[in-house]
């Protein structure tokens, strides 16, 4: 007895010892066996609590009344499936008659709380069927992408979900996207992520940033075409709507709507072209969208106009092409001038990160998810690289992207710049690499830290 009251302790420690230092690997040893059989052992009694039951059908009250038995209780949604998983459970659940996916979701805070669990989640798969995601501890304090993704072409995973699933950038579905966040909210890393994860794939990469490249340049030899001023960019711009006008050429060249021709096989898009025709698809990423938009004289109200109609095309024409816009900035509003609202309403996909004021937010969920502004004002200092999730269906998720150094990522470019495609109408834009800095560069004196 002695012995198995020492063993039984060091278990008990061990176990107290990973929950606080790894909870990840408390999980996967002790939590979701516990979880598991908490959540089948109070299911019952938690829906009921939760007002997720529904009275017994007549025929089961008259069959119970004619065989002189006791009369059956509420009825709880079936549970068609538990599955673990490596940061929680899921479980797929059958509605019963009278009850609606709404209710589940509008429960699922009573039911974190009544099944002792982090995070819980639902969605309606189909009609009637619900999935319930729980997730067993704080996935999003430690990021740690799983080793398998679901990645396809122009769909990477850029970082994690508050339910354990991994959060992906599909530009197919979403084809533009809007990025927002204060200094130091992980903004940057969110786009060296989205970087090194379009660097293994064949895309040409295209950037524009206005701080003098000191976010794009260092992964250059990975990108097409790379802007570090205003006039650059807007010649690159309009060199990409012209690239834009020559793709669509190309489309209609090779509609096929011939008579013979099945429907599916018409052409409308790139993706519609055989492959040995097919254009390299474009994703354009703007650093820091404001640096475009503001202007003080004549000439740069001018060149502000040229680039923020170039980028009004590209947005409202891109998708077809195959170029796809991703634009960052800390605001994005009516105050930047005409043509913001317009091209801000074409940006489908939407991420705040930590923002100043609940203007900010507004900017990126004030017109397609009300709740998540909410949420995405109360993401603290202490938490870089939280954002929130949401797109124009109104639904949003809270996300975190893996931390990435810039040296991470230049590696990821370097180790993939064979993949990166020449584009004629885009040569002129080309990075220049290895020159060293001119001679009359200002020197930059370094002054040491004091405590």
């Amino acid at each position: 007895m002695t012995w198995l009251i020492v063993a039984v302790v060091l278990v008990v420690a061990a176990a107290g010892l990973l929950r606080w230092r790894r909870p990840a690997w408390y999980w996967m040893t002790f939590g979701v066996t516990l979880a598991t059989l908490r959540v089948l052992v109070r299911y019952a009694s938690v829906m009921d609590a939760c007002g997720l039951t529904v009275p017994p059908s007549r025929w089961r009250l008259a069959l119970a009344r004619a065989a002189n038995r006791p009369m059956p209780g509420p009825r709880a949604p079936r549970i068609l499936r538990i599955r673990p998983t490596r940061t929680g459970l899921v479980l797929r659940l059958k509605l019963r008659p009278g009850q609606d996916a709404f209710d589940v979701a509008a429960s699922c805070d009573r039911l974190r709380h009544s099944f002792a669990l982090y995070g819980v989640t639902s969605r309606e798969l189909r009609s009637g069927v619900v999935e319930v995601r729980m997730t067993g501890y704080d996935v999003l304090k430690r990021v740690q992408m799983p080793a398998k993704t679901d990645t396809r072409p122009m769909r990477v995973p850029v970082a994690l979900r508050e339910d354990g699933s991994v959060h992906y950038r599909d530009y197919r579905a979403v084809p533009h996207a809007l990025t927002l966040g204060a200094t130091e909210s992980g903004k940057s890393v969110y786009q060296r992520n989205l970087v090194a994860a379009l660097a293994s794939q064949n895309v040409a990469l295209v950037g524009i940033d206005c701080k003098q490249g000191v976010e794009l340049f260092p992964l250059a030899r990975r990108f097409s075409a790379l802007a570090d001023n205003p006039d650059t960019a807007a010649e690159l711009l309009e060199a990409l709507v012209s690239h834009m006008g020559d793709v669509y050429q190309l489309i209609r060249a090779e509609q096929r709507i011939t008579a013979d021709v099945p429907d599916a096989e018409i052409a409308a898009d790139i993706w519609d072209l055989p492959d040995h025709l097919r254009p390299v698809p474009v994703v354009v990423l703007v650093d820091e969208v404001a640096e475009l938009a503001l202007f003080a004289t004549k000439e740069e109200e001018k060149r502000r106009d040229r680039i923020i109609t170039a980028l009004a095309r590209l947005a409202q024409l891109g998708r077809a092409a195959g170029i796809y816009l991703e634009v960052c900035g800390q605001r994005f509003g009516s105050e930047l001038g005409k043509g913001i609202t317009m091209l801000r309403a074409q940006l489908t996909g939407r991420t705040a990160h930590r923002v100043n004021d609940e203007s900010s937010a507004n900017m990126a969920f004030g017109d397609i998810a009300p709740d998540a502004v909410l949420a995405a004002i109360q993401i603290s200092t202490d938490m870089p690289g939280l954002a929130i999730a949401g797109d124009s269906t109104g639904g949003w998720a809270r996300i975190r992207a893996p931390h990435t150094s810039l040296r991470q990522a230049v590696n990821t470019c370097n180790r993939h710049a064979d993949l990166t495609p020449d584009l004629a109408a885009l040569a002129p834009f080309r990075p220049v690499l290895g020159v060293p800095a001119p001679a009359d560069a200002p020197a930059v004196e370094s002054i040491p830290a004091t405590a």
